[in-house]
């Protein structure tokens, strides 16, 4: 069980607005960065977290996957990396992450800012909420709408092609689907697939704090079926597109960040009073 009251900085000096979970690249543009190591009930993060500001926000950065990407998403403590952003005073989560699209009008080097979650992962711890105390939250819509309207709107104004809504399927990892398992997802309706997203978001949701996803297209997961020309799949394609893309992320994030309403009274902020224990 967590108790949010609980949950002060332990640094008096250090309290963040935004957390950024994603890959290395981000951190190193922080202004004045410093690097906090927290201890958590859970466990270590996956990383310190580097805070530093974006104009007149504070922000806290951490690389999910350990500063040399050194986990795979089935070893990510996700609950001490909540926690730990938390701990710091984050009230808003931004959760970018390279994803595969398994739609033919999403392609590779667009964004999509999803709206939904579809979990296919197993053994993955995640709640907060182990007992002996009980809490359902609500899930229904798991990513913040002021986050995704202002992103839209700051990616747009940049011209990067983005798709205002989407459902993520979100797999065990770390082998990437099956041809099967991927015209299963595409018959649903989903249009990306990705390995982090969950239990990222919902242990966000368990902590009051509203989350945003960003999800970089790197692939077409296993490929087109109509065209021979587009193939399964590789480890280096996601990280060479990802690689192409990653200033554009970058930009974005920037440009984001200080863009923010960062309004009081969204739903997230109250997950916990408006669920039955």
């Amino acid at each position: 069980m967590v108790d949010l009251a609980a949950l002060v900085p332990a640094h008096a000096d250090v309290r963040i607005e935004v957390g950024i979970f994603g890959g290395s690249g981000f951190y190193s543009l922080l202004d004045d960065a410093q690097e906090i190591l927290i201890d958590t009930p859970f466990g270590q993060p996956s990383a310190p977290v580097t805070v530093g500001r974006i104009e007149d926000r504070t922000v806290g950065f951490m690389p999910r996957h350990g500063p040399d990407h050194h986990l795979p998403p089935h070893r990510i403590n996700y609950r001490a990396n909540v926690w730990a952003m938390k701990h710091l005073g984050a009230t808003d989560m931004i959760l970018p992450c390279a994803a595969g699209s398994l739609d033919r009008q999403v392609a590779p080097g667009s964004f999509v800012l999803c709206d939904q979650v579809v979990d296919r992962t197993k053994n993955r711890p995640d709640t907060f909420y182990d007992g002996p105390e009980t809490v359902h939250v609500s899930f229904a819509d798991p990513y913040d709408e002021e986050l995704r309207a202002t992103a839209l709107t700051v990616a747009r104004e940049r011209g990067i092609t983005v798709h205002d809504g989407g459902t993520m399927v979100v797999v065990n990892g770390p082998r990437f689907s099956t041809r099967a398992e991927s015209r299963w997802y595409a018959a649903q309706g989903w249009q990306v697939i990705g390995m982090t997203q969950y239990p990222e978001v919902i242990l966000c949701r368990e902590l009051e704090m509203a989350a945003l996803n960003i999800s970089l297209i790197t692939d077409y997961d296993v490929g087109l079926a109509d065209d021979p020309d587009i193939a399964a799949v590789t480890h280096s394609e996601v990280l060479e597109v990802f690689a192409a893309n990653i200033s554009t992320l970058r930009d974005l994030l920037f440009a984001l960040v200080p863009a923010l309403p960062l309004s009081p009274d969204r739903p997230a902020f109250s997950a916990l009073s408006t669920t039955p224990h």
